[in-house]
């Protein structure tokens, strides 16, 4: 059989076989171990107007303790399945919960931003680690297609569980404490994911065949981290300024090395010859167009209500309730619709109404603290969401054979982390770029005192209109709040329309690039082939 992580372990188990000893045990620890990756992933999304306060941080650097940890996850996913491979899954999940422990207690110590960004980068490490681990070990376990469905569900249901839950967590703790207490609180969470795995499970592993990719593996890691780095300081810095010519330019030869190094692998981390298939590939290129989509309408909302407006974190927290939930509450809705409907139109479906929501976003108004304008077009991102991050794997899934089915899905699952990734990078730098320069056109002919006018422009000039917004009333620059906050308004709001067309593109591709497309089949009563395809499905279902 071929793990959705594209390795390969013994053969799936025939109806009517016995259960394998350590199921519960196992399915009990990798739950924990994937609902405090995930808690670790969403935490810092009610924290962000905290972090501006106590850190004195902007806005690049803000986007940066989100991107910190989904680089960590993109860059590093593919290795860690085939580390996990080659040593245990079991050593893999722990070490990663381990990771979880001390970038946590990094984060909670951290005495300035950028000893935060190693914190969320560690966490990223960590969870990297965690996911395809804690997926694969499950999936050993497990004697029949039916069961393994079902456990993978449940797997993807903490998953999604995670992401609603934890910007509930970092929000109850800030306001009782600090922000500091919620991760301190999933330093415990990450101590007994740690302890329920090295007590409950067995140790898996599948060395066979397996090998790292180094020379694959540096050359991505740099290249897209150095173009990430780019995409992220423009804003600030200038999109002439040297480093960011150099970390575009430099990142995209790497990223072209890459696809060289990889056409010529003999165990390549990313099959480039999967693309061969036009579904694969409309599926692959929807799924990074897509999750850009969601969760940079995630981060926007997280910078307008935190940052922006000054809301505290258990209200930052509601609106995720409504984006990240879905995804949990309609996972049993997800698993009957894709048996019932063609996951094309599930994908298409989602991707539309998550476009609706996100362009309804447009019309908010950034002087309205009240949620109840987020209501409706949350709702409509995260249901639309729901049906897109099972439909996604199921589309590349069914457009291969059955012998790729492995490696097709962790192909995609990686594209559709990427979007993750860049969807915050896309949201910052187009929002931060547009506000930046609104503010300079609005403060030039601005009805208040020279001298105030001169330190808003320059206190722009370093921070940008988020320094200038978060200036107490008083001091120098101050009078021109109202103007940063209008000129924020205006680029989040051109941010939100971004993500809108964003997930319009993905529908329109879905639709019309599939048309005459028919998937391969594979025989329901073979045990090592349509449990490829199933057990693949619903993985990372809130990421």
């Amino acid at each position: 059989m071929t793990l959705n992580n594209g390795t390969k372990s013994s053969p799936g188990p025939t109806a009517g076989a016995a259960r394998k000893p350590g199921y519960a045990g196992t399915l009990a620890a990798t739950c924990c171990a994937v609902f405090v990756a995930q808690v670790a992933n969403a935490l810092p999304a009610s924290l962000n107007g905290l972090f501006q306060q106590d850190l004195n941080t902007h806005g690049s650097q803000l986007t940066w303790i989100t991107s910190a940890f989904m680089v960590a996850v993109v860059c590093f996913e593919f290795t860690f399945g085939v580390l996990g491979d080659m040593f245990g899954r079991k050593r893999l999940i722990t070490i990663g919960a381990g990771l979880v422990a001390a970038g946590s207690t990094v984060a909670a110590l951290a005495p300035n931003v950028h000893v935060l960004w190693v914190g969320t980068a560690l966490n990223g490490l960590g969870a990297g680690a965690m996911f395809p681990g804690s997926l694969t070990m499950l999936t050993s376990v497990t004697r029949t297609n039916r069961e393994r469905a079902h456990t993978v569900a449940l797997w993807s249901g903490f998953l999604s569980a995670g992401a609603a839950v934890s910007p509930l967590i970092g929000g109850a703790f800030a306001q009782i404490g600090s922000w500091r207490g919620s991760f301190w609180v999933l330093v415990g969470l990450a101590v007994a994911s740690m302890v329920l795995s090295l007590v409950l499970t067995t140790e898996s592993k599948a060395p066979e065949g397996r090998e790292l990719d180094v020379p694959g593996q540096i050359t991505f890691a740099i290249g897209f981290v150095l173009v990430l780095f780019a995409a992220v300081e423009g804003p600030e810095s200038g999109w002439f300024t040297l480093p960011v010519i150099l970390g575009f330019g430099i990142g995209l030869c790497f990223l072209v090395g890459f696809v060289v190094v990889e056409l010529g692998a003999r165990s390549p981390i990313f099959d480039l010859t999967l693309f061969r298939n036009r579904a694969f590939t409309v599926a692959s290129v929807v799924a990074v167009i897509g999750m850009l989509a969601f969760l940079g309408a995630c981060f926007a909302t997280s910078m307008w209500l935190g940052p922006i407006q000054h809301q505290g974190p258990m209200r930052v927290a509601i609106p995720f309730l409504l984006l990240q939930g879905p995804a949990f509450v309609l996972i049993p809705v997800v698993s009957r619709l894709l048996h019932r409907v063609a996951p094309t139109w599930l994908l298409t479906t989602g991707f539309t109404l998550m476009a609706i929501g996100c362009l309804l976003c447009t019309r908010l108004d950034i002087n309205d603290p009240g949620l109840g304008a987020f209501v409706v077009p949350d709702l409509l991102i995260g249901i639309g969401f729901a049906l897109c991050v099972s439909s996604v794997t199921a589309v590349a899934l069914n457009s291969v054979a059955p012998h790729r089915a492995g490696m097709a899905s962790a192909t995609t699952n990686m594209l559709r982390d990427l979007g993750f990734a860049l969807g915050p990078v896309l949201v910052s730098a187009i929002a931060l770029s547009k506000a930046g320069s609104a503010f300079t056109v609005n403060l030039t002919g601005a009805d208040i005192p020279l001298v105030d006018r001169g330190a808003a422009r320059g206190i722009a000039a370093d921070g940008g209109p988020i320094a200038v917004n978060s200036l107490p009333a008083g001091t120098p620059g101050s009078a021109a709040h109202a103007i940063a906050l209008d000129a924020l308004g205006t680029g989040f709001t051109g941010a939100f329309l971004v993500c809108g067309v964003a997930a319009a593109v993905a529908a329109v591709l879905t639709a019309v690039g599939m048309i005459g497309i028919r998937p391969h089949r594979t025989d329901d009563h073979d045990p090592a082939g349509p449990a490829d395809v199933r057990q693949g499905t619903p993985e990372h279902a809130a990421r």
